[in-house]
């Protein structure tokens, strides 16, 4: 992803925008953003609440695709709302902000690989599930991934530090990622590691999904037939919605050129459709259908609300 995308939205509302509309576009993300971090925040605290749950390698995969899309939902609304209430800010603090940015964004589409690699292990090789999907290497692949993305950031962070000797860092920029790694190479390298990751990740999910096909069909068991291939073509789903992250500044160079005296609506709606709600996806869509996760959910929700019933009735 091009970390310029959100605030470079910002940036080309804020300088067009009247006050209202500035203010009624930053309440509708700052609103969305809370209720969409609530709802998975619901989602964390039921994980942590229910032993069958924060054991179970398959939902700490999926606990860590839901804090990962926090982090980064956080950190692509503070860039819109800074780009408008203070456009420019400390190059250190805008290093910190890209840096999850750029983190938690590399982070999905490898995370999701892992989560498809999981349900391969579970429906053909069920003898070994357990002995393969550990919760010692379930920590360690989401280490891995950390590990992966911080390919992305962390060098062209330490080849800004030796070619400005960490003069920006301390300066006022406008905070995007193009502003922060204005090096050639970093540019590059950011398009040549994305494009390696998500190609890397769609054979993955091609190859998990056809070996999966398969073997259910092999077994004759429509349950797991259809459960198995509905779970690999929601990873394609949120995969898509991945690349359409990444390729987000390409999209606002389409509007601005198709739309150059009257862009701002379309770009401040292909910002909420691109960068918000997709954060709001992988929570509701993967957990609310998985069974298990379901039932703790309502008999979480159902007890939260007995409690605050009682508390009103004193």
């Amino acid at each position: 992803m091009n970390m310029s995308s959100p605030s470079q939205n910002g940036s080309l509302l804020s300088s067009q925008d009247s006050y209202n509309d500035a203010v009624i576009k930053n309440f509708i993300v700052i609103a969305l953003g809370l209720t969409i971090n609530y709802i998975n925040g619901t989602l964390i605290h039921t994980f942590r609440k229910h032993q069958i749950l924060y054991t179970n390698p398959r939902y700490v995969l999926f606990i860590h695709l839901v804090i990962n899309d926090m982090i980064n939902l956080t950190t692509t609304i503070t860039l819109f709302f800074s780009s408008y209430v203070f456009q420019k800010i400390n190059g250190t603090l805008c290093c910190i902000i890209v840096s999850f940015a750029v983190f938690t964004t590399q982070n999905s589409p490898l995370n999701l690989a892992v989560m498809a690699l999981q349900c391969y292990i579970t429906i053909c090789f069920p003898l070994r599930h357990s002995e393969i999907c550990t919760m010692k290497r379930t920590y360690i692949a989401i280490t891995w991934i950390w590990a992966m993305s911080s390919i992305a950031i962390l060098p062209d962070i330490c080849l800004v530090v030796a070619m400005d000797y960490g003069k920006l860092f301390m300066s006022t920029i406008y905070c995007n990622r193009d502003n922060l790694l204005r090096h050639p190479v970093s540019k590059t390298k950011h398009d040549v590691l994305s494009s390696i990751y998500l190609v890397a990740v769609w054979i993955v999910l091609f190859y998990t999904y056809l070996h999966i096909f398969f073997a259910a069909k092999a077994a004759r068991s429509d349950g797991d037939l259809k459960k198995a291939r509905n779970t690999i073509l929601l990873h394609g789903f949120q995969l898509l919605l991945c690349i359409l992250t990444y390729v987000y500044h390409l999209i606002l160079r389409l509007l601005v050129y198709l739309l150059p005296h009257n862009n701002r609506d379309a770009i401040f709606v292909s910002y909420i459709f691109i960068q918000i709600l997709p954060r709001f996806v992988s929570s509701t869509v993967y957990g609310v259908r998985d069974q298990l996760f379901r039932e703790k959910l309502k008999k979480h929700i159902f007890c939260g609300f007995c409690f605050k019933t009682r508390l009103a009735g004193f």
